[in-house]
């Protein structure tokens, strides 16, 4: 496989790097010049405590790159989907397919301009940060799913995961991708709270009196995830059924305790959420991924207060108008009064 690999940021330039060092054909494309530049003068440097590297890799903005490709792994935030596909199409070979390699459920915009044939799902749970031009942090490991949208399994996806498994040893190939997705958009619900403050993710995960605020978000999601037929799938400690209603909620308690000690454990302590608002001052991709399970919400008349005010919270901060404080999560739970969740 020759990889194009679209937006070489925390994702991207990740897994683009592992795959250029394993001596795969990769070539990088980033609307940011300087980035571009520094990996053109100095190489990609992946740093962190998992075998920090740097390698020599072809990079391009959009604008300067020429030639086809087969194998296109989509790594760009997802509110910026449709600009990229737009701009890409026209690099993907007659035989090619793109990998949404992105969180949120953007493989039904992809396949609405490539055609369902030709884009593949993916799932990914490992923690990495753009540091600055060049360079990118890798922090910890974490899942990589893939699979074809209508859950064969192909030769492509049999190669594509061959590949990968040079990127992460445990990458798997699942039959219900779905599943995989869903289940992050609840966890996300909950990752976006904690970016509501400036404490470590580990330690707001810990704190007892916002766990009942992180278990009925993730409800409303997961509700949602139910009203479209979903089966959900767990991963790296994280049991999407613990949080459903009815579920002990001790079940619940110990998926918690579970990812407090996994993101305690790794080398990035705040979300790209939370540096997207406190570092980067920039907008979020909350719109295109708790936005959609919002919109979902209402097509199917199942009331989401909670990531109705999450979203609009997020928003706040985007604008100026709401500081980040742990006066945020407070404020959140106090709608859980009259919430007829059993909590």
């Amino acid at each position: 496989m020759r990889f194009l690999v679209w937006g070489a940021g925390a994702i991207g330039g990740t897994i683009g790097g592992h795959l250029a060092r394993a001596a795969h054909s990769v070539t990088l494309v980033d609307k940011e010049r300087k980035h571009v530049e520094a990996i053109r003068n100095e190489g990609l440097k992946i740093t962190g405590s998992i075998n920090p590297f740097s390698i020599r890799v072809k990079a391009f903005t959009p604008q300067e790159l020429t030639g086809e490709y087969e194998t296109v792994l989509l790594c760009v935030k997802a509110h910026h989907t449709d600009r990229a596909v737009r701009q890409l199409v026209p690099h993907l070979s007659v035989d090619g397919f793109v990998v949404s390699v992105q969180n949120g459920l953007n493989e039904s915009i992809i396949a609405s301009m490539v055609g369902e044939g030709r884009t593949v799902g993916s799932f990914v749970n490992f923690d990495a940060d753009y540091l600055k031009p060049g360079v990118i942090h890798y922090g910890g490991r974490g899942a990589v799913v893939i699979g074809e949208l209508s859950g064969e399994i192909t030769p492509r996806i049999q190669a594509l995961h061959k590949s990968l498994m040079d990127f992460e040893p445990h990458a798997i190939v699942s039959t219900n991708i779905q599943g995989y997705l869903w289940s992050k958009l609840a966890y996300g619900s909950m990752l976006f709270a904690t970016a509501l403050t400036h404490l470590p993710v580990s330690r707001a995960l810990s704190m007892a009196e916002f766990r009942p605020l992180y278990i009925a978000l993730m409800r409303e999601v997961l509700a949602v995830a139910q009203s479209q037929s979903v089966t959900l799938e767990s991963f790296d400690g994280f049991d999407p059924t613990a949080f459903l209603p009815g579920v002990d909620l001790r079940c619940a308690k110990d998926s918690l305790d579970a990812i407090a000690k996994r993101t305690g454990k790794s080398g990035q302590t705040h979300t790209g959420i939370w540096r997207d608002l406190a570092v980067r001052h920039r907008r979020t991709e909350v719109d295109s991924i708790l936005g959609s399970v919002f919109t979902r919400a209402k097509d199917e008349n199942i009331a989401t207060p909670l990531l109705e005010k999450l979203i609009q919270f997020i928003h706040n901060i985007e604008s100026s108008t709401r500081k980040q404080d742990i006066s945020n999560l407070y404020e959140l739970r106090e709608d859980l009064i009259n919430n007829p969740l059993n909590l």
